[in-house]
């Protein structure tokens, strides 16, 4: 059974899933032109739970850490603009 990546560092402050770390149970690496975090939202709230957050799924085929759709990295940082900075093209 595959292990989901631990997300080790979120600097993306205005989102409501960062609170001292990534709160979201997973996220989605996803965007267009940019391997950017789907889960990535701007509420009036910050979710309590641990920050102990996860990648759930990776869109990005390209990337060489993509297999089955999921992140093979053991652990990806994610960018203050919301970016995988651990995303590399195969």
């Amino acid at each position: 059974m595959a292990t989901a990546t631990k997300i080790a560092s979120c600097s993306t402050t205005a989102c409501a899933f960062n609170d001292g770390g990534c709160t979201a149970l997973a996220i989605t690496v996803a965007g267009t032109d940019t391997a950017a975090c789907g889960t990535f939202t701007t509420l009036d709230a910050r979710s309590s739970r641990p920050a102990e957050g996860q990648v759930g799924a990776c869109h990005r085929l390209e990337c060489a850490h993509n297999t089955d759709l999921m992140c093979t990295n053991e652990a990806i940082e994610v960018t203050g603009d919301a970016n995988c900075a651990n995303y590399e093209v195969a």
